[in-house]
């Protein structure tokens, strides 16, 4: 009768491990990261140009690649900033590997963005453009948000509001 129990208790803590195991896994995928997941990774803060700005959790982003490294994205609070920098710089973009915006290449580093009437800008913490691209407005996305990505057919697409831009992980 103990054989039996030892076996059962072995076989239930082995089940046990094998839930948590694949539990662990299926949170870890590869794709856009869920809330619970943008809790853990995105800063609170953001330094950019000689300042930290408080960043906006609710209107942040993320993607986890294959080799479960991060693409960030996230709105921060611009009010402390000059208006020519505040009107180009409205979050942040942070990548471990490099990435494609609407046909330009991005290595690995941080970065600040901002989308005005038609382009979407990228520049270097120092508040210098590294470069910029046309966006796109979606016309038929129901629900505008001030920030959010899309997954679309093995690419994403980064919105803000009806804009956005398309970004392949390289």
């Amino acid at each position: 009768m103990t054989k039996l129990r030892h076996c059962t208790l072995t076989a239930g803590l082995l089940v046990l491990f094998l839930a948590s195991a694949l539990a662990q896994q299926q949170s870890k995928a590869a794709g856009v990261l869920n809330s619970n997941d943008l809790k853990t990774v995105v800063p609170t803060s953001y330094f950019y140009r000689g300042q930290s700005a408080g960043v906006q959790l609710r209107n942040s982003g993320g993607i986890r690649t294959k080799e479960g490294k991060y693409i960030l994205v996230g709105m921060v609070d611009t009010s402390g900033y000059a208006a020519d920098v505040a009107q180009k710089y409205q979050g942040f973009l942070i990548t471990e590997v490099k990435v494609n915006l609407e046909g330009s290449d991005l290595p690995p580093g941080q970065y600040g963005f901002g989308f005005t009437a038609d382009k979407f800008i990228v520049s270097d913490v120092g508040a210098n453009d590294v470069f910029s691209v046309s966006c796109k407005q979606d016309q038929n996305l129901k629900r505008a948000v001030p920030l959010k990505i899309v997954e679309v057919g093995g690419a994403y697409r980064l919105y803000a509001g009806k804009k956005y831009v398309s970004v392949k992980v390289e």
